[in-house]
């Protein structure tokens, strides 16, 4: 702080130095200034200009330390009160300016809160008709025409699903209810839902799965293995896709793998990014860039491990690793 000050008065110094060494200067030209004189009262007005300063540091720099333990959480309101003119004005344009982004920032907050109401609201009402269409398709007796419906039946399921729990992801530890819940039930499940998209794609899945256990959340697990797998009927070619599980070390470890693509490697440090798409997909009007990254910050939010290993032209691997009952329950505090 005192070097602040001593550059913020800077200019008060250069000009206190200026006027002594010009009174020096007269009496070196003017003979009847006696010298010693002359060096007696530039002293005397130097203890007195150290004083001065001293002073007004003392007064000046105890306002502006107040300000240097201020944050942006503090209210101005509690700022230690101004005594000078432009510190008073200063004060009252940053109280000013404080209430007026508080304002701002609760009507921002408030119509966000209004516009996630409507698109949730929105997506429910829509969930209405889309099961009204899955009743209908399958009355359909053309099967051909009933396959290639039920895939875009499908698509836009999966695109307001991502929504509604994009939206949910913000308040998800609200939302979840932790409890025992079977792994193959909850495996089998979503592949079901897929089953009118693999048959199209002439896809399968190799399923060996023993009668595991898991303690997690089931409505958000089921979303969390929809991205995955959704992403790997997209990406895969006409082999099965291979779903194991195993326990290592108390903890139950669940892979997928598909034998498609791959991810390239400059890719895949990136993959679970908000709206990264890679290069190879850019092409895809498909690819939103969002499902896995969905999907990690859920399976954070349920103390799962989840990691992907890729090799191009080989396909991809994606690992989940619940946690132990015994290490849930020491973190999450239940």
């Amino acid at each position: 702080m005192v070097r602040v000050f001593i550059r913020e008065r800077a200019s008060w110094i250069i000009m206190f130095g200026l006027s002594m060494g010009l009174l020096l200067f007269i009496s070196y030209l003017d003979p009847s200034i006696a010298p010693s004189s002359a060096f007696y009262i530039v002293f005397l007005q130097s203890l007195l200009f150290l004083f001065f300063l001293f002073y007004r540091y003392l007064k000046e720099t105890a306002y502006y330390k107040s300000l240097q333990e201020w944050d942006e959480s503090s209210d101005p309101a509690g700022m230690k009160a101004a005594e000078r003119p432009f510190e008073k004005m200063f004060q009252q344009k940053l109280q000013e300016q404080t209430l007026y982004a508080k304002k701002t920032v609760r009507q921002n907050l408030h119509s966000l809160e209004q516009e996630k109401d409507e698109l949730l609201s929105w997506v429910h009402e829509m969930k209405t008709p889309l099961t009204a269409m899955h009743l209908i398709l399958d009355r359909l007796e053309d099967t051909h025409a009933q396959s290639q419906l039920k895939y875009e039946w499908l698509r836009v399921h999966m695109l307001l699903d991502q929504q509604l729990y994009s939206k949910r992801l913000k308040f998800i530890e609200n939302d979840l209810y932790v409890e025992v819940t079977d792994l193959k039930s909850a495996v089998f499940t979503e592949i079901k839902d897929l089953q009118a998209w693999c048959l199209q794609r002439d896809l399968g899945f190799n399923v060996h799965l023993k009668d595991e256990k898991v303690l997690t959340d089931a409505k958000w697990l089921g979303f969390i293995l929809r991205q995955i797998l959704t992403n790997a009927v997209k990406y895969s070619r006409s082999s099965d896709i291979e779903i194991t599980s195993s326990v290592k070390a108390g903890s139950t470890v669940l892979k997928i793998k598909d034998y498609g693509r791959g991810i390239d490697p400059k890719d895949l440090p990136r993959i679970f990014e908000k709206g990264f798409t890679s290069a190879a997909s850019h092409g895809e009007n498909s690819a939103t860039g969002m499902g896995l990254y969905l999907a990690k910050k859920a399976a954070d939010a349920l103390l799962i491990n989840l990691s992907i290993q890729s090799y191009p032209g080989k396909g991809t691997t994606v690992t989940l690793l619940f946690p132990a009952e015994n290490e849930f329950t020491r973190i999450s505090g239940m």
